[in-house]
């Protein structure tokens, strides 16, 4: 798997957010994007659990990856999540996306969260629109930073 870039200050994996959630990305031999997450205590909503927010931008994050290989940025223009089980804390999820169906300057995605054995817990799908040139030339000097940091 080839390790994806991380900006400062990103919430989902900014290195130098002191309340981010400080994820890598990877993307395996199928194009997939492949995260892990353990969440903590302070992730939760309902006791014992990740907090539905939290689980929506993972997914969110993960499926919108799928293009980082391409060099494509986009914004998320639709998202949907269905939630199949609840996502317990201290317990290592994955979550993969992966990239559907791709046109001019719109992209499907879909993605899910497992748990270690493999049992899905959430599955989601979105719309990413691709960010003209010029907002991303814009948007990455203001980054500063987005490099592949070492494991």
């Amino acid at each position: 798997m080839e390790k994806q870039p991380n900006s400062r200050m990103c919430f989902v994996c900014g290195v130098d957010n002191p309340i981010g959630l400080h994820l890598s990305f990877y993307t395996d031999d199928e194009g997939r994007c492949i995260g892990r997450f353990r969440p903590k205590p302070e992730h939760q909503g309902y006791p014992g659990h990740l907090h539905g927010g939290i689980i929506s931008t993972l997914l969110d994050e993960t499926m919108g990856r799928v293009l980082t290989p391409q060099n494509v940025w986009a914004m998320t223009g639709r998202l949907e999540i269905k939630f199949s089980k609840p996502v317990p804390l201290d317990q290592e999820l994955t979550i993969v996306g992966e990239l559907c169906h791709s046109r001019s300057r719109a992209y499907e995605a879909r993605g899910q969260i497992q748990l270690p054995d493999g049992t899905t817990l959430v599955e989601g799908s979105g719309l990413y629109i691709r960010i003209p040139d010029e907002v991303v030339e814009q948007a990455k000097s203001s980054l500063d930073f987005w490099e592949v940091v070492p494991d």
